[in-house]
């Protein structure tokens, strides 16, 4: 008479209690590597999306350079990376208003770089600026465009026979370059008096004016944000 081997039945039970758990492993395995790479994908997205560049027109000290990439960063959430320099166009140069013309320094950086328009590039120069409508700007940028620019002349205490005031000038340095990118980032002129997107027609204004944007403009670069 045969009997059934009782002593089998447990292994293959044990068998397939051992491939389902291997079964789960796998599929928990699979499940963590794909949401790493989707967060991996989601991060370098992020990354390509998010670039500021600084691109001195002229000598900029690097103490300037580092504040403005410090502080950009911290505002506009972008990495930001400081770009090999251009000289100052001689072009530019108005020997009767002893200026630069803003708009040619913009023009040149069109022909030194190529730019996608997840980039945003910010000039930064020693030398005073105009347009032909004004006695001065304090910087000038392509509304929702690539590029823009920021004269660091009329910041220093300096011009005006003042002693120098180091942090004062950094200050306003962030506030103009914040203000010149948020128009590259579509945003335009605020009529709120402590906003940085507010239009700066002397220093006082600049002096007056937060280094940050104001609730109404902050919605706003979060929707322009949104679609970039």
């Amino acid at each position: 008479m045969s009997y059934p081997n009782n002593k089998e039945t447990p292994k293959k039970n044990q068998l397939g209690n051992q491939n389902i758990i291997y079964i789960i492993i796998l599929i928990l395995v699979c499940f963590i590597c794909g949401a790493s790479i989707e967060m991996s994908i989601h991060k370098t997205s992020i990354h390509q999306e998010t670039k500021i560049y600084l691109l001195p027109v002229g000598d900029i000290d690097e103490e300037t350079l580092e504040t403005l990439k410090s502080r950009l960063a911290e505002t506009f959430h972008r990495n930001v990376e400081i770009h090999d320099g251009m000289n100052i166009p001689k072009k530019a140069y108005n020997p009767q208003r002893k200026q630069y013309l803003s708009s040619h320094i913009l023009d040149e950086l069109h022909n030194l770089v190529s730019s996608s328009e997840k980039e945003k590039y910010l000039a930064i120069t020693g030398v005073d600026l105009y347009v032909p409508q004004l006695n001065f700007v304090f910087g000038e940028a392509e509304l929702g465009g690539q590029f823009a620019i920021i004269s660091l002349a009329r910041l220093h205490q300096s011009f005006y026979g003042f002693p120098d005031d180091r942090a004062l000038f950094l200050e306003r340095t962030v506030k103009e370059a914040v203000h010149e990118l948020g128009h590259a980032l579509g945003l335009r002129h605020c009529p709120n008096p402590e906003c940085v997107m507010h239009f700066s027609n002397s220093l006082v204004d600049t002096d007056r004016k937060k280094a940050v944007f104001c609730s109404s403009c902050l919605k706003l670069f979060e929707k322009h944000k949104e679609h970039r």
